[in-house]
């Protein structure tokens, strides 16, 4: 008797059926501390189509550049759970959007400080395994980022959000598949 290999089975699309009820968009609960800021985007394929099911999961720091647990909000003093972390499907045009606080620099390796920063990942049809990105904040000392320092200096503009015009506080990230634009994604 010997076993036959079955064929490859995709992920999804079952995002919104099966995890629904854990989205969450907004991350930051009202009286957390830090700069709030909103994040748009899309998520499109190589030829610049919106992918319609895809699911962007998101883990950040808080203002201090510490992960996760109670921040004390220092108007009043009160704590707030802060987990930092935010599931977000797409839309039928592959839009996304999500409000949280801007993180804090985090440690690095070797002593390091890493910039301010959004650690994403990406699941959808056709993905037998997520992907890893990561979003960096315009206006940030990014030049010194160690994991930053990794991407040739060519695609480092794909991990950059840009600030929405006449809107500061809204940031405007695309994720591309494929392509020119292709989205850095870390082997991790």
């Amino acid at each position: 008797m010997s076993l036959q290999a079955t064929t490859w089975q995709t992920v999804g699309p079952y995002f919104r059926i099966g995890l629904e009820y854990l989205n969450t968009t907004e991350l930051a609960p009202a009286g957390t501390p830090g700069e709030p800021v909103t994040v748009v985007g899309k998520v499109l394929d190589g030829n610049g189509k919106p992918i319609s099911d895809a699911l962007i999961e998101i883990w950040q720091a808080d203002a201090s550049g510490e992960y996760g647990g109670i921040v004390s909000n220092p108007a009043d003093g009160a704590a707030t759970a802060f987990s930092g972390f935010g599931r977000i499907p797409t839309d039928d045009d592959g839009r996304f959007s999500f409000s949280t606080i801007k993180p804090g620099p985090v440690a690095g390796p070797a002593g390091t400080m890493q910039s301010p920063h959004l650690a994403i990942r990406l699941m959808m049809r056709g993905l037998l395994r997520g992907l890893t990105t990561r979003m960096y904040f315009p206006s940030e000392a990014v030049d010194s980022d160690p994991i930053l320092e990794l991407v040739p200096a060519t695609r480092r503009a794909t991990l950059m959000a840009t600030v929405t015009p006449g809107s500061p506080s809204t940031l405007q990230w695309n994720i591309e598949m494929q392509g020119e634009r292709e989205t850095v994604f870390f082997d991790c």
